[in-house]
């Protein structure tokens, strides 16, 4: 378990704020982004509960006094759980939201419930949702502040709700590039690809972004990527690839399907078989992780498959 709560300036307003978690491996994992100017501050997916007042007390070392918006990318537990309990600190602020997500931000009940159905232990050290108040949240496509513009980019796919953000040559990613690790000389990198996925609704998004020929990639999970277009370009390659896979094994009746496919995936897709490189608490954290976007494919793939034969 690790009690290591940092923060990196990216530049003269960009930090990079890490929300380690009382779970092993949880290290490195998720990212909360501020942009910190003297005519805008806002900081995207304040992650959840259990780290709101570490990252307050960074916020504070920081100098922010005050915040004009927390963007979601989306609305699931790591990301936006702690959103509420941030709001009592700044109550001003107001919170960007995909329309489709408002309800569970208002009454998080039924996304604590099925949090706790997906992640069990996972989402009960990540802490139950506080509701955030209806007149905080709003959506707008393009967000105006004095010279500041923000654009919202729907890109749905790791979720029906998941927005994008765009800002100068930042693109907030949160998870529709998928998760990254940077390690020495290389890069991990594999789809977020939970059910219910579709594959056609990821790729479309992917294009969407690396039409706006964003340079910087700021992830959800984890860190940041200078390389953003052959990044992009690389998920999209990812995902096809790993529907192809598994779309193989199915076909072949394969027993033990997300083992045969882990190994046939660390031999076939370079980016991901750096995973033998991660550290061995996170090795036990992304394997969680690597079985449930394998399971949201498949599940995509079985109901294409009774379509069709439909």
């Amino acid at each position: 378990m690790s009690d290591n709560w940092n923060y990196s300036q990216i530049n003269s307003n960009l930090f990079l704020i890490t929300l380690d978690q009382k779970i092993e491996g949880f290290r490195e994992f998720i990212s909360s982004w501020l942009y910190h100017h003297e005519s805008i501050t806002f900081l995207v997916d304040p992650g959840p509960k259990y780290s709101i007042e570490r990252l307050k007390e960074v916020l504070e070392i920081i100098g922010v006094n005050k915040l004009d918006y927390i963007l979601l990318t989306h609305v699931h537990i790591d990301h936006a759980g702690g959103t509420g309990k941030l709001l009592k600190y700044f109550p001003e602020a107001k919170v960007s939201c995909h329309p489709k997500g408002v309800k569970h931000l208002i009454n998080p009940a039924e996304l604590w419930k099925s949090s706790l159905k997906v992640l069990g232990k996972i989402a009960e050290a990540y802490e139950e949702f506080i509701p955030v108040p209806e007149h905080n949240i709003f959506f707008q496509e393009v967000i105006k502040k004095e010279e500041h513009v923000i654009e919202a980019i729907e890109t749905p796919g790791h979720a029906p709700h998941h927005i994008s953000y765009l800002f100068n040559q930042y693109l907030f990613a949160g998870e529709v590039a998928g998760v990254q690790q940077t390690l020495p000389n290389r890069i991990y990198l594999r789809p977020a690809t939970p059910p219910k996925f579709k594959l056609e609704t990821s790729l479309s998004s992917l294009e969407k972004v690396i039409a706006k020929n964003p340079k910087v990639i700021c992830y959800g999970h984890y860190g940041i990527n200078k390389e953003a277009s052959k990044f992009l370009l690389l998920s999209q390659k990812q995902l096809t690839l790993w529907t192809e896979v598994i779309k193989e094994a199915l076909a072949k009746g394969e027993e033990n399907l997300e083992k045969i496919v882990f190994e046939r995936l660390l031999k076939e897709d370079k980016p991901f078989s750096n995973f033998h490189y991660l550290e061995e608490d996170i090795k036990k954290r992304e394997r969680y992780f690597i079985n449930n976007s394998i399971k949201g494919i498949k599940e995509y793939l079985k109901e294409k498959l009774v379509k069709a034969s439909g």
